[in-house]
């Protein structure tokens, strides 16, 4: 039998990974951890910022409310601090639809060849 390769899911991601999985500038994230107690990365012996998967969930969450939403840093505080469940479900809802959205224009594309 044919030795497999073990997958190996990473667990902790550096904040230069994050910024290119979110999208964003690091200082962008650097920013974001002072100012959202939501945010808080572990840290290695020498400050390295280790980032959970949850990490990268927020980072998503606070980028997409800033940058498609257009909200204020204090509003996003303020979205966090009272209703956060009910902003968080809307998210997820976006999410799918995104992804809904993408698979249909794929559909297209593939009939339209």
């Amino acid at each position: 039998m044919p030795y497999k390769k073990p997958i190996i899911e990473k667990v902790f991601f550096s904040i230069g990974e994050v910024a290119d999985i979110v999208g964003v500038a690091s200082s962008s994230i650097r920013y974001w951890e002072s100012s959202f107690e939501e945010l808080s990365p572990k840290k290695s012996s020498k400050g390295t910022r280790l980032f959970s998967h949850d990490d990268i969930e927020t980072v998503k969450f606070i980028n997409h409310l800033v940058k498609e939403r257009g909200m204020t840093i204090k509003g996003v505080q303020q979205k966090l601090k009272g209703n956060r469940q009910a902003a968080i479900d809307n998210w997820e809802i976006v999410k799918r639809l995104q992804k809904v959205k993408e698979e249909l224009v794929a559909i297209r594309n593939e009939m339209e060849s």
